[in-house]
């Protein structure tokens, strides 16, 4: 199966739908497809299921480094899916093209979460 991101305003993902490799033989033949099923000329972009951090987790060939998500922004440039920003101190990793808090997380058993006012891990007590 094939899955296209459908992008509003700002290149942001509104929704994602799926086709049949039989029907979206090509990029273009999915996005031909949706937009007549739909009646619309809507941008939509094809997506991996199975990329993730601009890896292919079956060992296929890596695509848009990231399966969009509602609310990811397609960036043309990179030509990659970016998931939303999760605090504003945090780095876009230009490999992955996800998100990194400035310091790591700690390498322990422990589960933290991000304190975005220290721009510390806190540990969750």
């Amino acid at each position: 199966m094939a899955h296209f991101a459908k992008l509003g305003a700002g290149n942001i993902v509104l929704t994602v739908e799926v086709v049949s490799n039989d029907v979206a033989t090509t990029e273009q033949a999915g996005v031909d497809f949706l937009n007549n099923l739909y009646n619309t000329r809507d941008v939509w972009k094809q997506t991996s299921y199975n990329t993730f951090k601009g890896e292919h987790i079956l060992g296929g060939t890596p695509f848009r480094k990231n399966y969009a998500g509602v609310g990811y922004t397609y960036d043309q440039t990179r030509n990659a899916f970016i998931p939303p920003k999760p605090y504003p101190s945090w780095i876009l990793n230009e490999e992955t093209c996800l998100w990194e808090a400035p310091i790591a997380l700690p390498d322990t058993e422990n589960k933290y979460n991000w304190n975005e006012e220290t721009k510390q891990w806190d540990l969750n007590e």
